[in-house]
């Protein structure tokens, strides 16, 4: 008897890894857009920091990850089951949010005089070039600020994939397991990825120290040297454009109405429907950032405070 119940659990497991395999691959393919966003993001963010302290500052923010999606796995869980109505909202506030970055970012880029005077920026250009200083106490605020973004970014694609779990019909504890797995799965990925990427031009350097000159190797370590600072300034624009498409299709979905407009309009341009969606949501979570930024800018003047408008957002 005791062999037979052994038997029957082992089978029982074995089902249930099946199922929860077969839900894990259909959660994958809703989020992989998101991830590769959450890719760029997360590259984007070690962006002016020393290469001493790209690692450091990656392993900082990943172990924040860690910490976001331990909150964030039983947070979607509990919601789902006993609120689950609440959902859209919490992911409203995260896509507002996201749009809000991404107009900071641009418009301190090509309107600075719109905005408060970016403190943060001239400490840290101050930084680099003073070996002097110690860098950990202006990394802080930059690996917060990552983590903040992450957390968002991790919310949606948890959600993401409790939808598609619920979707299959999984029941609660499937629901766990696949949320656990992508969880685990999407912050080993991303930041093991994102730690290949800004070390490119230390392996070119490597090639090139190792090499002899005009082999294969030392062309490769050459082509990866020059590479590397257009990689970073690419996903750097990527990551922001990332905010207004993650901001801006969130902000979207969570409205019934703008929702099927862009879905109406997208599906008008036949082939090009998913890029045009794309698109659209990018634009709205441009003009809805613009917009709160505003918002923040006019009531920091009312307030007579000139510090940046982060201040009061967060």
């Amino acid at each position: 008897m005791a062999g037979g119940s052994l038997l029957l659990l082992l089978d029982d497991i074995s089902i249930l890894m099946d199922d929860v395999s077969v839900m894990t691959k259909i959660a994958a393919k809703k989020t992989a857009g998101l991830v590769g966003d959450d890719l760029a993001l997360n590259a984007e963010q070690v962006t002016g920091v020393k290469p001493n302290r790209e690692l450091p500052v990656i392993w900082a923010v990943a172990k924040g990850s860690s910490v976001n999606k331990l909150i964030l796995v039983p947070a979607a869980l509990l919601i789902s089951y006993f609120i689950p109505w609440l959902i859209t909202p919490l992911l409203m506030i995260g896509g507002l949010y996201l749009s809000y970055e991404g107009a900071e970012k641009v418009i301190h880029k090509f309107w600075p005089k719109l905005l408060p005077h970016d403190e943060e920026q001239n400490a840290r250009l101050q930084a680099n070039a003073d070996s002097n200083i110690d860098l950990v106490a202006f990394e802080k605020d930059k690996i917060k600020g990552a983590i903040r973004t992450d957390f968002i970014l991790s919310a949606e694609i948890i959600v993401i994939s409790l939808g598609a779990v619920t979707a299959a019909g999984g029941d609660i504890l499937q629901k766990a397991l696949v949320l656990s797995i992508v969880a685990i799965v999407v912050t080993v990925g991303i930041y093991g990825l994102v730690a290949g990427i800004v070390k490119i031009d230390d392996a070119g350097l490597y090639l090139i120290e190792n090499s002899n000159e005009g082999n294969i190797k030392h062309k490769f370590g050459e082509l990866m040297l020059s590479a590397a600072p257009k990689l970073m300034k690419f996903l750097s624009i990527a990551g922001t454009i990332a905010m207004f498409l993650v901001g801006g299709g969130i902000i979207v979905h969570g409205i019934g109405f703008l929702h099927h407009s862009v879905e109406d309009i997208a599906h008008l341009t036949g082939v090009f429907e998913g890029l045009t969606n794309a698109l659209l949501n990018g634009v709205i979570g441009f003009v809805i950032g613009t917009i709160v930024v505003a918002i923040f800018t006019i009531v920091n003047k009312m307030r007579g405070d000139d510090d940046d408008p982060k201040s009061a957002a967060h």
